[in-house]
């Protein structure tokens, strides 16, 4: 039985669900353009949609999609807001989207975060007169927030609610954190349209991807409908759907617990996947599972499948028995290892203890820092080190005028410079050395020579915004250079998808394409994924788990303090753990060993866990995706 309440759809990734949206907006805009009407759009902003919009634009550009018969209106805007602002909706609809197509100036509507808030009333007044007079919107794009919101309708937001100034909350301010370097720098409130100006839409289509969104979408497709969960509301709609990546749908009965909806393909993974559900739900270790266990809890196909209980349990027993290892490289061998962060910290912060045991063990390790992470230097800390270089020269009676020129641009740039706004090269340059210094501190610290770390600055990054380019020639080819340089034969790199600001999945998207290219060439690689700070992997799916001793992890710590720049407070700490990195890795390492104990396996402090590329996934997990035609 399905437990979904609207209409999903699962597909590949998030590009794949993107073409998909495209594609319906086009039908639309295209149908109404032959019956001689406007096409009327309601549009989100973000991470989210922006792929629809660049495939849009793709549209128009190469296939000739005409936009010029359609009216849109924006979702919402932050307020107070000028609409120049790089963080306002205006700027970001224009620079992502309007200037690419041949919508008509006059037919695009966003709501002001100008307006007065005497006027702020009036102003959301004439915003749902305008849809009105359009003829109501056809279809609206939707994201959602990590609370259940869409649009800004927070929680609490009535089903019949119109636009309207509202306040944010703390979960909603935080998420923003990144666009405005700080969450103290959010605006408090919002224009937004309501729950009743959604839900008048002709046809909804709401996307989210990412692991980070998995247990909220849960929630608003299979949930009761709350005013706790704004999308809930969605399952009123009778024509709306969600658009899903696999890591968004990971919640869904039907992809974590299939077993409990239908029938089920028993293949390897899916009898791993519930096995060790069935553990982890009862709190016994696997070997002690009985076949009662599995009959009381809707596994009586799977015994049937797997030939019995206890060939089952000592099989998913086994398997992951061999995860554990420690001899990352291979033992009594020595091979060439290259690991690729992509912030000048995650190797560290994910794998210190791994790297710190390849290089006791004698090999060839190589790091290479994909991008700066200039962006997640605080301004004082620049002054910081500006003020160290003067003393220094004045102490020890070094020409001071070499540096006076910068020495007066950091100080007039950082003095004039608000919450927010886009660094000067100079500055970038400065927080991409500071972080670089703290790069090779740290890999020293390990035990890794000065020689083999690398430094990519892959240009996708140099944006002096949070906002990323899409990967480009360039990108991959900085990866072939290192891969050239290094000659790895074992690569590690992050396989984080829940990264909030896109650089692991960027990063990762041009090193697989680079390997691609090198294996092409006639070498052999094999590619070890770690996570990010985000998230850990799955039981089901580790493929290698790293002991560390108590020592071992100490270590860890102290190679992530290296950072200083990123120690207490770091710019980002992503919306979902505002602990310092150094404890988010501490506490997943040992919880990874915590769920082994009590899967009933050995007992250690703490474990590192990677899986190996290509990613095994369970086909019945497969066989829901949806076709991108």
């Amino acid at each position: 039985m399905n437990e979904e309440k609207i209409p999903v759809s699962i597909y590949v990734n998030s590009a794949a669900a993107s073409r998909a949206v495209a594609r319906r907006i086009a039908e639309i805009i295209r149908a109404k353009a032959a019956s001689g009407q406007q096409a009327v759009l309601g549009l989100a902003t973000g991470n989210t949609p922006i792929n629809v919009y660049h495939e849009l634009a793709r549209m128009h550009r190469e296939e000739g999609l005409d936009l010029s018969n359609v009216v849109t209106f924006n979702l919402d805007e932050y307020w107070p807001i000028r609409h120049d602002v790089h963080q306002s909706y205006h700027a970001w609809m224009h620079e992502n989207f309007f200037q690419f197509v041949n919508i008509k100036p006059e037919n695009i509507h966003i709501p002001s975060g100008e307006a007065p808030r005497e006027e702020a009333d009036a102003h959301c007044a004439a915003y749902e007169a305008a849809i009105a007079a359009a003829g109501g919107i056809d279809i609206q794009i939707l994201g959602i927030g990590r609370s259940g919101h869409i649009g800004f309708n927070e929680p609490g937001s009535d089903r019949d609610s119109l636009t309207r100034l509202v306040h944010l909350d703390r979960i909603t301010r935080k998420d923003a954190a990144s666009d405005f370097f700080g969450e103290e720098n959010v605006p408090e409130m919002a224009v937004t349209m309501g729950v009743g100006t959604i839900l008048n839409a002709r046809e909804i289509c709401l996307m989210a991807f990412g692991e980070h969104k998995a247990p909220i979408v849960r929630r608003a497709v299979e949930g009761e409908i709350c005013i706790s969960v704004a999308a809930s509301f969605l399952q009123e709609h009778p024509n709306a759907a969600f658009y899903l990546d696999r890591s968004a749908s990971a919640d869904l009965t039907r992809i974590a617990t299939p077993w409990l909806v239908g029938k089920c393909v028993w293949d390897e993974m899916l009898q791993n996947k519930a096995v060790l559900w069935l553990a982890r739900k009862l709190t016994k270790p696997i070997l002690k599972l009985t076949e009662e266990d599995y009959a009381e809890n809707g596994l009586v196909d799977l015994l049937h499948a797997a030939g019995g209980y206890y060939d089952l349990n000592i099989t998913v027993f086994r398997r992951l028995m061999k995860t554990i290892t420690g001899w990352p490289g291979g033992k009594n061998v020595k091979r060439r290892i290259l690991i690729l962060s992509p912030h000048p910290d995650d190797d560290v912060i994910c794998m210190g203890g791994t790297m710190t045991r390849l290089i006791e063990q004698a090999h060839e390790v190589h790091a290479a820092y994909m991008v700066s992470g200039y962006l997640s230097v605080f301004d004082h800390d620049v002054s910081r080190f500006a003020d160290f270089v003067r003393d220094f020269n004045t102490i020890f009676g070094l020409a001071a005028e070499h540096s006076a020129a910068i020495e007066s641009h950091i100080d007039q740039f950082l003095r004039q410079k608000s919450p927010g706004d886009i660094d000067s090269p100079e500055i970038r340059r400065i927080k991409g050395l500071i972080r670089r210094g703290e790069a090779v501190e740290a890999a020293k610290f390990c035990g890794l020579s000065e020689t083999n770390c690398h430094f990519m600055d892959m240009p996708f990054y140099d944006t002096g915004r949070v906002a990323k380019r899409s990967i480009e020639e360039a990108d991959v080819q900085a990866v072939l250079d290192v891969l050239h340089k290094a000659k790895p034969e074992i690569i590690f790199a992050a396989g984080d998808m829940s990264d909030p600001h896109g650089t692991h999945r960027l990063c990762l998207q041009a090193a697989l394409e680079a390997m691609d290219r090198y294996r092409d060439e006639g070498n052999e690689l094999e590619l070890w994924l770690y996570r990010g700070a985000w998230q850990e992997w799955n039981p089901e799916e580790i493929d290698m788990a790293v002991p560390l001793s108590p020592e071992e992890l100490h270590h860890k710590r102290f190679a992530i303090f290296r950072h200083q720049s990123q120690k207490d407070r770091a710019m980002f700490p992503g919306p979902y753990d505002s602990r310092e990195f150094w404890q988010r890795a501490e506490e997943r390492n040992q919880g990874t060993a915590d769920l082994y104990d009590q899967l009933g396996l050995p007992e250690y402090h703490a474990l590192e866990a990677f899986v190996r590329w290509p990613l095994r996934r369970p086909a019945q997990m497969e066989s829901q995706l949806a076709k991108d035609e």
